[in-house]
């Protein structure tokens, strides 16, 4: 299998955004990218936008629902929100949706920082492989993989998409 170069997908991906807050009337979104991957995407994102926004970083490790089986990744770091939460329009980016437990984890997370008036997500890739009811408004690929398969994110410049196979 093929994966696609982010670079190639990121135009589309900003034309759709575009797209979306307009139709929505949103004109001053708070972005927000899910560390590391969806950090990266939102950078990337935002200068395909042409925007020099503050990007706010989420870490989701606290709120995962596996947290108590796997325990506390090394590299965890807080979180930094450098704008309210409360009533604002965000947009939550992300680089990889497979089950939807990061998104809801994210979405916990924000909504104890207060209630945002909306949440657009937007995902570098979508996996067809959902736990949960979550898909994103604003997506660069869907892809189908085996149940061995994983796609991992390497960045941030240049950002590259790889296939992983999993140990039996």
């Amino acid at each position: 299998m093929r994966l696609p170069n982010p670079a190639d997908l990121l135009p589309q991906m900003a034309a759709e955004l575009i797209d979306h807050l307009n139709q929505r009337q949103i004109g001053e979104p708070r972005f927000i990218g899910i560390r590391t991957g969806g950090v990266w995407v939102a950078q990337a994102l935002l200068e395909a936008l042409g925007r020099q926004d503050a990007l706010g970083i989420l870490d989701v490790s606290f709120y995962r629902d596996d947290f108590t089986q796997n325990g506390l990744h090394p590299q965890v770091q807080p979180s930094e929100l450098p704008f309210e939460i409360e009533g604002q329009h965000l947009v939550l980016i992300d680089d990889v949706l497979m089950s939807g437990r990061t998104i809801r984890a994210a979405l916990n997370e924000l909504f104890d920082y207060g209630r945002p008036a909306s949440v657009t997500l937007v995902s570098l890739l979508d996996l067809n492989a959902r736990e949960l009811p979550i898909r994103p408004d604003v997506v660069g690929a869907t892809l189908s993989l085996a149940s061995d398969q994983r796609v991992k994110l390497t960045g941030p410049t240049p950002l590259t998409l790889e296939l992983q196979t999993l140990a039996h």
